[in-house]
């Protein structure tokens, strides 16, 4: 009874936990100024928020099958959400999005005149 009464809590408290992060990341994503603010918020949402969740609901289900499958999808997620994220930034900064008001070509090409300028 009281072990039964503690997982609900436990579970409870990580689902909404997961569900706040969530929400606070979604409005984030829409709120912040630029593209790398917004590519952080929604990494916070995969990350953060639905392992949350998903811990929340594997408390729920108890030790069955849905568990083992629960946790089979959360390692899915912790794989590849960052790894998604960093090949978006990746790609960002290969095209020359904006950093800081200039290109990322603008920043190496300061830094190739700095290193002609020592010499």
């Amino acid at each position: 009874m009281m072990v039964e009464l503690l997982i609900n809590i436990v579970s409870w408290v990580s689902i909404l936990l997961g569900s706040g992060l969530v929400l606070i990341g979604s409005l984030g994503f829409f709120r912040l100024p630029d593209f790398w603010s917004r590519l952080h918020a929604a990494s916070v949402i995969d990350s953060g928020g639905m392992i949350l969740i998903i811990l929340g609901m594997c408390f729920q289900a108890g030790f069955s099958l849905v568990t083992v499958k629960l946790f089979l999808i959360a390692i899915f997620l912790v794989i590849t959400g960052p790894t998604a994220t960093h090949a978006v930034a990746n790609a960002a900064l290969v095209s020359g999005l904006l950093i800081n008001n200039r290109s990322s070509n603008d920043k190496v090409r300061e830094e190739e005149l700095k290193i002609e300028k020592k010499e």
